[in-house]
């Protein structure tokens, strides 16, 4: 997630997981797993939409991890992973 671009972690991290023996349709179902972009609230939208909001809701905490995009994105991380998971499994 450091480096906020699913692109790069899929190429850098699918050889090793080859290596280590993971079945291509393992990793495609965990492949939203490497979806990281809400993490770090540093996108220029994530930034627009805390400034936009009139009803102040939405907001970047104290801390870097404590903001309103943290819940909404693990919990879409999560689910489609377990979907994607699932899904490998009925069909492969």
């Amino acid at each position: 997630m450091l480096i906020n671009s699913q692109g790069a972690v899929v190429v850098a991290m699918l050889p090793l997981a080859y290596s280590l023996g993971i079945e291509g349709p393992v990793l495609l179902g965990v492949l939203p797993s490497v979806y990281g972009y809400f993490f770090i609230p540093n996108y220029p939208s994530d930034i627009a939409t805390v400034n936009f909001d009139r009803s102040g809701t939405t907001v970047i905490g104290k801390y870097l991890l404590n903001h309103s995009f943290m819940l909404p994105g693990l919990t879409s991380v999560i689910v489609s992973t377990i979907v994607g998971t699932l899904l490998v499994k009925i069909f492969y």
